[in-house]
């Protein structure tokens, strides 16, 4: 694919698989709040569009209140602050994908809708050698995605085209937003959504394994 540039990396279901962390320290928000807890297949579902809309989702039907939302949040970020690396690791060919890319000179950057705090922390943890241009996560007065915003603010900071950026993402959440940027996308099928779900949002490109991506920027 001549004129990448720029990959832009979903994290969670793309570069880590972070789903047994996450519905641990969404349990335990319902759990210490007296609601039922939800099996890790359930939250897998829920996940994609921040904190407050999986925890919205985690809550039984007749509670999904923003009152309740609030009294939950600070359990969840207590809980998963202290416990985000425990189960969290890279797909395998994530590592070695990410180093590929970076010695043949293509910028590298994240674009997740997990909380800012949360997303630094796991790629320093993870990919501490790896030299992102942009690590951007959910931050206050910045719309979450599939808003376009987060990958606008990557191409200003790689000073980019469009043309010659490419979105990598495992969900309907990382296809709209790459439609909605204008720029080209990959579906990977190694995180939490089917392939057929992904195929319905016609993405440019479909990734099997890691490697793909990078055979598809050479």
């Amino acid at each position: 694919m001549a004129g990448t540039e720029v990959v832009v990396f979903d994290l969670d279901g793309t570069l880590l698989d972070t789903i047994a962390d996450l519905a641990a320290a969404a349990n335990a928000a319902l759990r210490t709040n007296g609601f039922p807890v939800r099996s890790q297949e359930e939250c897998q579902r829920f996940v994609g569009n921040g904190v407050t809309k999986l925890l919205e989702r985690a809550l039984p039907e007749g509670h999904k209140t923003p009152q309740n939302i609030e009294k939950i949040r600070p359990a969840f970020f207590a809980y998963y602050d202290e416990h985000l690396t425990d189960v969290t690791r890279p797909y395998p060919g994530i590592a070695e994908l990410l180093e590929n890319l970076q010695k043949r000179g293509v910028k590298l950057a994240v674009a997740s809708n997990k909380y800012q705090s949360a997303t630094e922390r796991l790629v320093k943890h993870f990919f501490p050698n790896i030299s992102f241009c942009a690590v951007l996560g959910q931050r206050e007065e910045v719309p979450v995605k599939p808003d376009p915003a987060i990958v606008n603010e990557i191409l200003w900071a790689s000073g980019a085209a469009r043309e010659d950026v490419l979105y990598v993402g495992d969900s309907d959440v990382d296809m709209q937003t790459a439609h909605n940027a204008g720029v080209r996308v990959c579906a990977v099928t190694w995180g939490f959504r089917s392939r057929e779900e992904l195929a319905s949002f016609k993405p440019n490109f479909m990734a099997e394994q890691p490697a793909d991506i990078a055979d598809m920027v050479a």
